[in-house]
C-alpha cells in the first residue's frame, strides 16, 4: 500500500523541453540555502596560515626527535629567495633592535624611570659582553663560501665564547659590588644574551647556505618570546630579577624548539670537527673581536661614566634618546647585510673591484640620506611621540636628541665599513684604530660627564665615534690602494 505521507518527486520540464530533472525535495534533504545559513552560524574548521605552519613544524620536530635522525631530515625550504631574505631579515633585525626600547618602556610603565634605568644598565653590560660571545665570527662565517671551516668548528668556538662571556659577566658583577637584586637582574640578562649569541651561529649557518629568511624568522621569534615572557612576569610580580630570568627561559625555549632544528634540518650535514679549525677560528677572528668589542665599549663608555656620577634615571634618558639613532643603524643593516655574500663574490673577481668601490660609496650615501630623514622626523613629531611612549618629558632634550641622530649616522657608517673590511679579509689592520679611538674616548667622555652631566655624555659619544669613522675611512682607502697595486 502506498504511504500517503511520503513525498513524491515531481518531474519538472525545463523551458528547453529536452531535459527532465527531478525537483529537490524540501524536507529531509539539506538545501543550498540551508547549507549557507549553517556555514554562517558555525565557525570554519580550516586552520589559519600561522596555525597550519606551527602544527606542521611541531609534527616535523616530534617525528625527527623520536626517530632519532635529526640531521637526516629532508630540506623543505628553498634557498636563493631574495625577496623573502629581505622581508624576513628585516623582520628579525627590527625585532632585535626594538627589543631593548620596548623592554625599557615596559619597565618605565610598570616600575618607574629609576628602576627602568637600573635594568638599562644591566642590559648595557649584557649587550657589551654579547660581542665577546659573538667574537666577530658571524660575518666571517657567512662569507666562508667554500666551507674552509666546518660548521662543527664554528659551533664549538661559540660554545667556548658563550661560557667565557658568562664567566666575565659574573666577575664584573662581583667587582662592581652589585647587591643581590642587581646581581640577579644582570645574570638573567647575561643568560639571555648568551643564548642570543649561541643562536647566532646557527642563524649564520642558514645565511651561509643562502637561507637568510629562516634566520630572520628565528631571530624574530626569539625576541618576541623574550619580550612577552618578560612583560607578563613583570606585570604579575613587579620584580625585575624574576622578569629577567623569565626572558632568559623564553630565549632557551626558542633556541631548542626552533633555531637549532632549523639549522640542522635545512642545511647539509657538517664536516667533522677539527681542533685545529677551532683554534684557527680564534686566531683569525681575534682582530674582528677586538674591533667589535672596542667599538661597543666606546659606545658604552658614556653609560659607564654616568653610572658612577649620575642617578640611574639618566641611563633611561640616554638610551631612549639613542633609540632613534639606533634605527639608522638598523635601517642600514636591512639594506647591506643580506648582500654580504654577494659582495664577497664581487670582490673575488678582480675585474669587479671598481664596481665594489661604487657600491661602498653608494651605501655611505644611503646612510647619509637615512640620517637626514630621521633628523627631520625627530625635529617634527618624533620627540612628542617619545614623550607619549615613555610617559616622560623629552622636549627639554630636543637638542641632545638631534646630536644623538648624528651619532647614529656615524655609527651606521662605522658598522658598514667594518663589514666591508671583513669581506676584504683585512680585519687585522683595523684593530689598532679601535684601540686608538677607545684610548681617546675614555678621558674625554669622563671629563665631559663630570662637567656637563647627561649632555656631556651625548656630545662625548658623537666626538668619539666621529674620530673612529675618520680613521676607518683612511684605512679603507689604504687597503684599496694596496689591492689595486697587487691587481695590476
Amino acid at each position: 500500500m502506498r504511504n500517503p505521507f511520503k513525498r513524491r518527486e515531481v518531474a519538472t520540464v525545463r523551458p528547453t523541453g529536452d531535459r527532465v530533472t527531478p525537483r529537490t525535495p524540501r524536507y529531509g534533504v539539506e538545501t543550498r540555502g540551508r547549507r549557507k545559513r549553517r556555514a554562517r552560524r558555525e565557525p570554519s574548521r580550516e586552520q589559519g596560515f600561522l596555525a597550519r605552519v606551527t602544527n606542521n613544524w611541531w609534527n616535523r620536530l616530534i617525528s625527527a626527535v623520536f626517530g632519532g635522525k635529526l640531521s637526516e631530515q629532508t630540506e623543505q625550504y628553498l634557498a636563493h629567495q631574495t625577496k623573502r631574505d629581505y622581508v624576513c631579515n628585516t623582520m628579525g633585525q627590527a625585532a632585535w633592535g626594538m627589543l631593548f626600547p620596548l623592554l625599557t618602556m615596559v619597565c618605565t610603565w610598570l616600575v618607574g624611570a629609576e628602576r627602568a634605568g637600573l635594568f638599562s644598565m644591566a642590559f648595557t653590560v649584557g649587550t657589551l659582553l654579547y660581542f665577546l660571545a659573538n667574537y666577530g665570527v658571524r660575518t666571517y662565517q657567512v662569507s666562508d663560501l667554500d666551507d674552509m671551516r666546518s660548521f662543527r668548528d664554528y659551533q664549538v668556538n661559540r660554545f667556548i665564547t658563550c661560557a667565557l662571556m658568562l664567566a666575565v659577566g659574573w666577575l664584573w658583577c662581583q667587582v662592581r659590588g652589585y647587591d643581590a637584586e642587581m646581581f640577579s637582574i644582570c645574570m638573567g640578562v647575561l643568560v639571555f644574551r648568551a643564548v642570543d649569541a649561541l643562536a647566532d651561529v646557527y642563524e649564520g649557518r642558514l645565511q651561509q647556505k643562502d637561507k637568510l629568511y629562516l634566520a630572520g624568522i628565528s631571530q624574530a621569534a626569539r625576541c618576541v618570546l623574550g619580550l612577552v615572557a618578560f612583560s607578563l612576569v613583570l606585570l604579575v610580580t613587579r620584580s625585575l630579577a624574576v622578569a629577567s630570568w623569565a626572558m632568559a627561559v623564553g630565549a632557551v625555549a626558542s633556541l631548542l624548539l626552533l633555531t637549532v632544528p632549523l639549522a640542522v634540518f635545512e642545511t647539509e650535514r657538517s664536516l667533522p670537527l677539527t681542533l685545529t679549525g677551532v683554534r684557527e677560528l680564534f686566531v683569525e677572528c681575534f682582530p674582528l673581536f677586538v674591533a667589535l668589542f672596542l667599538y661597543n665599549l666606546i659606545d658604552s663608555v658614556p653609560k659607564f661614566a654616568m653610572e658612577g656620577a649620575l642617578s640611574y634615571d639618566n641611563q633611561l634618558y640616554y638610551n631612549a634618546m639613542y633609540f632613534p639613532a639606533h634605527a639608522i643603524l638598523m635601517a642600514a643593516g636591512f639594506i647591506y647585510k643580506p648582500q654580504l655574500v654577494r659582495l664577497a663574490r664581487i670582490w673575488d673577481d678582480p675585474e669587479k673591484h671598481r664596481r665594489f668601490d661604487l657600491l661602498v660609496l653608494a651605501m655611505l650615501g644611503v646612510i647619509a640620506l637615512v640620517t637626514g630623514a630621521v633628523a627631520l622626523l625627530m625635529g617634527t613629531v618624533g620627540i612628542p611621540v617619545m614623550s607619549i611612549m615613555y610617559g616622560l618629558d623629552f622636549e627639554r632634550f630636543r637638542g641632545l636628541c638631534l646630536v644623538m641622530v648624528a651619532t647614529g649616522g656615524v655609527c651606521a657608517c662605522i658598522d658598514f665599513l667594518y663589514q666591508i673590511v671583513t669581506v676584504l679579509r683585512a680585519q687585522s689592520r683595523v684593530s689598532r684604530l679601535y684601540l686608538i679611538a677607545f684610548a681617546f674616548s675614555v678621558p674625554v667622555v669622563v671629563l665631559l660627564v663630570s662637567y656637563a652631566g647627561l649632555a656631556g655624555a651625548v656630545v662625548g659619544s658623537l666626538v668619539s665615534m666621529a674620530i673612529l669613522l675618520v680613521l676607518l675611512l683612511m684605512e679603507y682607502g689604504s687597503i684599496r690602494r694596496q689591492a689595486g697595486r697587487q691587481t695590476y
